[in-house]
């Protein structure tokens, strides 16, 4: 057999290994004999390049990274689907469909709504040729080169595939690798991704292929969109079985019933189970089986007559708070949170909850001793709704904000006009040193990875470093006794705390942690003084002379100065070699993001609000404060509102912590 023969007898028999794998999840080989099938083609392609073929799976790994998504035109337009937010909307889905058709409808097909991606694929001749996120439903951006990583997605059909052919479908990442995932970034000391919805997505709108093949996606496809050729077929049930056994990936769990009695048992059966599978759903989409009678009910202008989504609603549990504690973060503030019985809400067990201030709890009546309400909400940050208020034992008392810190005994204080309380022991409060050190080293401080958070409370644990002067102080000795290091890792390291020292300016004042003093201001005062000892010697009339630096931040600054413990935290950076390298991280940036525009949303873990904006700002891209459908991306932080919800109906780029990272580090 020629070796031509033998490489394409070798992509028909992976092609198979795959679909039975990734796709049908019935192996017939061991993992160990399709990796020597897998060697063996690699071997050939190796030797012989010009017989490398983009049908190889060699070609999932990942590609050049891509500058720009371009836009793709949908030969059908991707709909959006109504959604029944309970069953009396739904029933009156169903009156309407009864009123359309004069009859009832002949069966119904019923899907889970997987909470991901959609994506059109479209495949001529067999051979996969383009894949496109939803956009507007009329036009796309154009995702080949990631999806072409996702090994669920066929890159050539099974059996007699029609001439053109364009079919959507969902992306997702299983629960299991968010899980993964975020053991990794937790590892790595990297803030967690949100949630596998925006993190999908994000892996999907990488611009390096790359990165989207690590990150094990799956598909489920749920539409047949647009076709030429193929065979005559009459209902959707008999569409995604032609799809099946073309080698496209269609969920199990779909089931074709004959009355709407039948598709509220399994809505109800659905949500019982909505946690038994290893991705999340959101609903179960309804259909008309008949394509007859979907053409004859029609379309509204932006979704299906002939289709539902009836949405599952937000998860709430009822659990015991056993207590509020608080936190001191990095400037002092002070924020409750609540301690509660572990409960299973949303998909996960939670036992703590964010309460915000003082005056939030006091809004709500929460009381340690309380049955409360929990939420889960979109399955992101768990909520405290309220109170049960009949199930409250008497006596119970109201919740107030200690009079002293728990954690260095200094007085906790509430400024005057202010929601936050706040601790007054400084960095000799150990909570807030550590806060404090985590910002030092943060992405938009002195970016020293892997210097995260679990790491800086080894760190504080062991006594070996009691202020940002003693991280250049480490020894691979001091990293090493800390549990589960080992060589390579200090010496990352260490590394990596050496290449800090030559930050820009900015950073590093930005690092120093002065009240008021965001990343924006940072950039403003490095390239007005341009070394941290004119800064120390500046007036406040010379720092308020900055355009947009105003009294107070002039005031706090200058007071910072002023104060020895600082001057003498300067000194000491610069006897460990901390030598700025410019005056401001924006300066030396290239405008990445030029014609981009994001809005901030939530908490961020590596970025104040400030910092993010000035990392948008200094790449040429602008930050508005409301989504519309001009906006480019929502960079969504912990406890994203309303202005998620709104980025999601509009169709807008959902961006989590990690992913605005790497937006930031495109080249």
């Amino acid at each position: 057999m020629s070796v031509r023969d033998r490489y394409a007898e070798l992509l028909v028999e992976l092609r198979e290994h795959n679909h039975r794998y990734h796709v049908l999840d019935t192996p017939i080989i061991s993992d160990a004999a399709y990796d020597e099938l897998y060697r063996e083609l690699t071997q050939i392609e190796a030797d012989h390049p010009e017989l490398i073929s983009m049908e190889s799976p060699t070609t999932r790994v990942g590609g050049p990274v891509a500058e720009v998504f371009a836009a793709v035109q949908h030969r059908e337009r991707m709909f959006s689907l109504d959604n029944a937010m309970n069953i009396d909307e739904f029933d009156a889905w169903y009156e309407r469909l009864r009123g359309a058709l004069g009859s009832e409808p002949l069966g119904y097909s019923c899907e889970l709504k997987i909470d991901g991606l959609a994506v059109s694929l479209t495949y001529i001749s067999g051979v996969l040729a383009q894949a496109s996120t939803r956009g507007d439903g009329v036009v796309g951006e154009d995702v080949t080169a990631n999806v072409r990583t996702i090994k669920s997605v066929p890159l050539v059909l099974l059996g007699d595939a029609p001439e053109v052919m364009e079919v959507r479908g969902e992306i997702y990442l299983p629960l299991s690798e968010f899980v993964t995932l975020n053991e990794r970034q937790a590892e790595e000391g990297k803030p967690p991704f949100i949630n596998p919805r925006n993190t999908a997505a994000g892996s999907v709108r990488q611009k390096d292929p790359g990165v989207t093949a690590s990150r094990n996606l799956g598909t489920w496809i749920y539409q047949l969109g647009y076709i030429e050729g193929g065979p005559d077929l009459s209902t959707h049930t008999e569409q995604m079985s032609w799809l099946s056994d073309l080698g496209l990936r269609v969920n199990p769990a779909n089931a074709t019933l004959a009355t709407f009695g039948e598709v509220k048992g399994y809505i109800e059966d659905a949500t019982r189970r909505r946690h038994d599978r290893d991705y999340e759903t959101d609903g179960i989409v309804v259909k008309i089986d008949s394509l007859a009678d979907q053409a004859k009910v029609g379309f509204t202008a932006r979704s299906p007559r002939w289709a539902m989504a009836f949405k599952l609603p937000p998860e709430e549990k009822t659990t015991l708070l056993k207590s509020i504690e608080i936190n001191v973060g990095r400037t002092g503030a002070v924020t409750p949170y609540a301690v509660m019985e572990p409960v299973f809400v949303g998909g996960v067990t939670v036992t703590n909850a964010t309460l915000h201030n003082e005056g939030e709890i006091h809004r709500k009546d929460v009381r340690p001793g309380d049955t409360v309400v929990v939420r889960r909400a979109g399955d992101v940050i768990p909520e405290v709704v309220g109170p049960v208020v009949e199930f409250r034992p008497k006596g119970l008392r109201k919740w107030r904000m200690p009079k002293k810190c728990p954690f260095c005994d200094n007085p906790i204080t509430l400024p005057e006009g202010q929601a936050k309380a706040r601790c007054t022991g400084g960095y000799s409060c150990p909570s807030r040193l550590r806060e404090y050190l985590y910002h030092f080293a943060s992405r938009g401080a002195m970016d020293i990875e892997g210097l995260g958070y679990k790491t800086v409370h080894a760190l504080l644990d062991l006594g070996l470093i009691s202020n940002p002067s003693d991280i250049y102080s480490l020894t691979e000795e001091d990293l090493l006794s800390i549990e589960g290091w080992g060589e390579l890792s200090a010496a990352n390291l260490l590394s990596v705390i050496e290449a800090s020292k030559r930050q820009s300016l900015a950073k590093l004042v930005f690092g120093l942690g002065i009240d008021h003093v965001g990343s924006t201001v940072a950039s403003r005062l490095a390239r007005r003084f341009g070394s941290l000892d004119a800064l120390l010697a500046a007036s406040v009339e010379e720092i308020s002379d900055i355009d947009g630096i105003g009294p107070e931040i002039a005031g706090s600054v200058a007071a910072w100065a002023a104060e020895e413990d600082n001057r003498s935290l300067v000194s000491r950076l610069g006897a460990a070699g901390v030598a700025p390298g410019g005056a401001a991280g924006g300066e030396d940036l290239s405008r990445t993001l030029e014609g981009v525009t994001v809005v901030i949303t939530g908490t961020l873990e590596g970025f104040s609000r400030d910092s993010a904006r000035a990392a948008v700002e200094d790449r040429g891209g602008r930050v508005t404060g409301s989504v519309s459908a001009k906006t480019t991306a929502l960079i969504a932080g912990a406890n994203a509102g309303s202005k998620l919800s709104k980025a999601e109906t509009l169709g807008v780029r959902i961006l989590n912590e990690a992913e605005f990272v790497a937006l930031l580090d495109r080249p």
